[in-house]
């Protein structure tokens, strides 16, 4: 079985994780990790959903509003709301799936105070609409959620840099990983200094039970992930015996996990270290795989693919078709998982239908409809090809 995603994990990530810990572990990996960036300042949290509640109370917020995509990961929401602020949701764009910025000047009011810009699957903002924004309301705070982007640009200008912020996450199903983590890169060395001082001020150090869980977890990573070991996985998977494991919402409750304020391990620390020095050959891979795909199907009307980007990170590579499910099933039968990253709306879900929502909720229409290629380190070349064969043969069928 092919995982739809799967960390690049290789010999100095097991070495890492297995080296005797050091009081600067964390240190460490925020320093690589503001060089790899680029940037003066890495402050890391135990989890992407953390890194934001920080900022905003960094920022001072409280009940203020917070512009957000509708389709993105509800953790965002969630740490919005965590902080004691208030997500308003805007509808998707219908070309990159990131959030349409043409709708946001429809959604502020006196009480905005932040816009948080996520590019999705790994596809990068428009800076040039974002810039528009900047100079109509320069007193909004710009946050890039870069959980998926992980260092893309938009016409060679790194988005990550465009804003006040960047916030990511670190779990293995991110295009590096820390085992669960997350960072926030800036050049401002006063909101990093508030940043470190909220973040050992209130959050308690990881314990030593933190610690095993998260070795044993990083562990069980590697069998799990290989062809043999993910088909059982992903039985359990579509059976929902495992649900606890990989959903990350319900629809009626907006919550945290249960140590979202503990910090990150040294064994994170060390893990994701060790990741940076192979972020440029991880995204290599999975720009090669991407082009592969698009190449592959560009010819085929019933399946909307993204466009090309030279700046994207292929977090996910996504394409939107009614034929969803029954592709999902098809390539379960020939051994290849694909997915939907993001299986809702989130002004839809029972917790957030009280929220303001922007636009025409072209968002709501993506759940059931979008899937995702796997385009990981573990595809090889005649993975793609395999996969586009069979999607290219059963697509014939289905439209028929």
């Amino acid at each position: 079985m092919i995982p739809r995603l799967k960390a690049a994990l290789g010999f100095s990530e097991f070495k890492a994780a297995f080296t005797f810990s050091r009081s600067d572990d964390v240190n460490k990996f925020e320093n690589e990790f503001a060089r790899l960036a680029d940037q003066k300042y890495a402050v890391a949290f135990p989890y992407g959903r953390t890194s934001l509640v920080f900022i905003l109370n960094a920022l001072g917020l409280e009940n203020a509003e917070v512009i957000c995509p509708a389709y993105t990961c509800v953790v965002v929401a969630h740490a919005i709301v965590t902080s004691g602020n208030v997500p308003v949701f805007v509808d998707s764009d219908k070309v990159d799936l990131n959030m349409d910025l043409r709708l946001i000047e429809k959604a502020i009011t006196p009480n905005t105070k932040a816009i948080i810009a996520t590019s999705i699957f790994g596809y990068p903002v428009n800076l040039n609409l974002l810039n528009e924004i900047r100079q109509r309301y320069p007193d909004l705070i710009i946050i890039q959620d870069c959980a998926h982007s992980f260092f893309c640009n938009w016409n060679e200008r790194a988005v990550h840099k465009e804003g006040l912020c960047a916030f990511y996450g670190l779990n293995v199903s991110k295009i590096m990983t820390s085992i669960f983590g997350g960072m926030v890169t800036t050049d401002d060395k006063s909101f990093a200094n508030k940043l470190r001082e909220a973040r050992n001020e209130i959050l308690l150090p990881a314990s030593v039970a933190k610690s095993l869980k998260r070795l044993l977890y990083f562990i069980m990573v590697y069998p799990i992930f290989t062809r043999i070991g993910y088909k059982f996985i992903n039985r359990l998977e579509r059976g929902g015996l495992i649900d606890s494991f990989v959903k990350h919402h319900k629809p009626d409750i907006i919550d945290m996990p249960s140590d979202y304020l503990q910090g990150m391990t040294s064994v994170e620390a060390r893990v994701g270290e060790a990741q940076c020095k192979h972020y440029y050959s991880i995204v290599e891979h999975r720009h090669k795989i991407a082009m592969i795909y698009l190449e592959g199907f560009n010819d085929i009307q019933s399946l909307e693919l993204p466009l090309y980007n030279d700046g994207a990170t292929w977090s996910h590579f996504v394409i939107r078709t009614k034929y969803a499910k029954a592709l999902i099933d098809i390539a379960f039968k020939a051994g290849i998982q694909l997915g939907e990253i993001i299986e809702y709306h989130i002004p839809s879900l029972l917790a957030y239908r009280s929220y303001r929502s922007v636009g025409e909720e072209y968002a709501k229409t993506l759940p059931g409809n979008v899937i995702n290629l796997p385009v990981h380190a573990g595809v090889k070349e005649e993975d793609a090809f395999r996969i586009i064969k069979i999607i290219r043969e059963k697509i014939q069928c289905l439209v028929k």
